[in-house]
């Protein structure tokens, strides 16, 4: 199946969509702190940085994997 060009317009619609609602709730996030637990590592020198938001990603995965739990759970 080929995707034309107003099949891929709608995916980009969508996909920036997604990235406009991620970047909104970014913002309130880590205005609770979420960004700045234990377990999230930061090193950097004078002209460079590295994060590693380990603490955060280990929460965010355990709650889209209850909330995707739920959705399959009550669909059924």
């Amino acid at each position: 199946m080929a995707i034309g060009p107003q099949q891929f317009g709608k995916w980009l619609v969508g996909v920036g969509a997604a990235i406009s609602v991620l970047g909104l709730l970014i913002v309130p996030l880590e205005r609770i702190g979420l960004f700045r637990l234990p377990g999230n590592f930061e090193f950097g020198g004078r002209n460079w940085r590295v994060y590693l938001p380990l603490t955060t990603c280990i929460i965010l995965s355990l709650l889209l994997t209850l909330i995707l739990w739920l959705i399959s759970y009550f669909r059924r």
